[in-house]
């Protein structure tokens, strides 16, 4: 085994080459795509079997994996801090694998649902505490040399995801799912577990206290700009997560391309995943407020032209299709960006000022997502509107960040 060649920000760096570093963060954090975008194919399956006279309910096997993971959220960066990285990310394990197992066994829509909570709250170590390693490991430009490469990967995972799920469904039916999700599941914590060293040692830790997280809570309140930050992330997620919770249903059952949507969604993330590219190459010369006030006026603007297009009976699956990329690919120009500046204020507890907006984006944004997704009617039109109300009130937030901007003794 070989240690990073570069220069990691502590002594304890993984006893690993850097390729199986990445490729080792890349998995654990493509847990939560892969646990959401595997089970699109099945939504009919288990609407069929589990809410047979409500059968747009099986949607709800994706928000409530998503509310749990944003619950999760919340607590597994402070846990980790107190009791370190690998055995926190091997509780979630459990905890994902057990929610894994009670969902392959589910008789009622309820219990799945009860199930995909609990996966999502195992999901949430994965997804934070991944981060804090490569944190613990890199700093400066070898940490965003290596994130780039990391999320390289994890782009890869939408486009893939929708297809591995559909030829698990022809061979196993939909609960065979669950079970590739032990096995994603296991040999990422075995291979953590074998190849990895510990990268927080016993004397950086951190007792874990809850009054510390509802300070952090508390000072997080303060900042306007960090306010507005959350509350614009959580209208960009929820136009995402909306998206997701209708896609295979607009795609099957408006379109009749359900055969054809794992390889339809995979063109969509492919085409996505150049957003975060793109922003890459613009933010240093455009600056992240104007970067993101730019994505979200032509979202909510091409939104509403396409909304009126469907409403004056013109719609088509063209039509719906590109706007659909077009709400994916503004992810890339908005998410990393409001992230930066809700912590750019926050550094001296940067660990739970990210779990905190994290956590609050994440839920706040499934409880907006939710009602969009049960409003499906057979077309486009309640994602359409759903998403023309979000984007135009993360546009209209956008003008107070920019008043703070000429406000600066207002900022804080």
């Amino acid at each position: 085994m070989t240690a990073p060649t570069d220069h990691p920000a502590t002594s304890h760096a993984p006893v690993i080459g850097r390729p199986e570093f990445v490729a080792m963060m890349a998995m654990l954090v493509a847990t939560v795509a892969y646990t959401i975008d595997a089970m699109l194919p099945a939504l009919p399956a288990i609407g069929t079997e589990l809410s047979p006279d409500a059968p747009n309910q099986a949607q709800l096997v994706i928000g409530s994996f998503v509310l749990g993971l944003g619950v999760g959220t919340f607590f597994v960066g402070a846990l980790s801090d107190a009791y370190g990285r690998k055995r926190v990310i091997t509780w979630g394990a459990g905890v994902y694998c057990a929610g894994a197992v009670l969902a392959l066994l589910a008789p009622t829509l309820e219990t799945l649902l009860a199930a995909r909570v609990l996966q999502g709250l195992g999901a949430a170590a994965a997804r934070v505490v991944a981060m804090a390693i490569i944190r613990d490991l890199f700093k400066g430009r070898e940490m965003a040399r290596l994130m780039s490469f990391i999320m390289l990967v994890f782009t890869l995972v939408p486009a893939i995801a929708p297809m591995a799920g559909a030829g698990i469904i022809a061979l196993y039916e939909w609960r065979g799912i669950f079970i590739s999700f032990l096995v994603f599941s296991g040999i990422s914590v075995l291979w953590m577990a074998t190849r990895l060293a510990e990268p927080l040692p016993r004397d950086r830790r951190v007792a874990f206290r809850p009054q510390k997280l509802l300070g952090a809570a508390a000072e997080v309140f303060r900042y306007p700009m960090v306010r507005l930050s959350m509350a614009v992330q959580t209208l960009c997620f929820a136009m995402l997560f909306s998206s997701i919770s209708s896609i295979q249903q607009i795609m099957d059952v408006t379109y009749d391309r359900a055969e054809e949507f794992p390889f339809w969604f995979a063109a969509i993330a492919a085409v996505a995943a150049v957003g975060s590219l793109v922003n890459a190459a613009l933010v240093m010369r455009l600056g992240m407020r104007r970067l993101i006030q730019m994505a979200l006026m032509i979202e909510a603007g091409l939104t509403l032209a396409v909304l009126a297009t469907f409403l004056a009976g013109g719609g088509s699956f063209p039509v719906y299709f590109v706007w659909q990329v077009t709400v994916f690919f503004q992810i890339g120009l908005t998410l990393g960006n409001l992230n930066a500046l809700a912590l750019e204020p926050l550094g001296h507890i940067a660990g739970m000022a990210a779990s905190i907006t994290a956590g609050l984006a994440t839920v706040g944004s499934i409880l907006l997502a939710v009602p969009v997704g049960l409003a499906f009617n057979g077309t486009p039109q309640p994602l359409l509107i759903g998403v023309a109300i979000f984007a135009s009130l993360a546009l209209l937030l956008t003008q107070f960040m920019r008043k703070l901007d000429r406000e600066p003794s207002q900022a804080h």
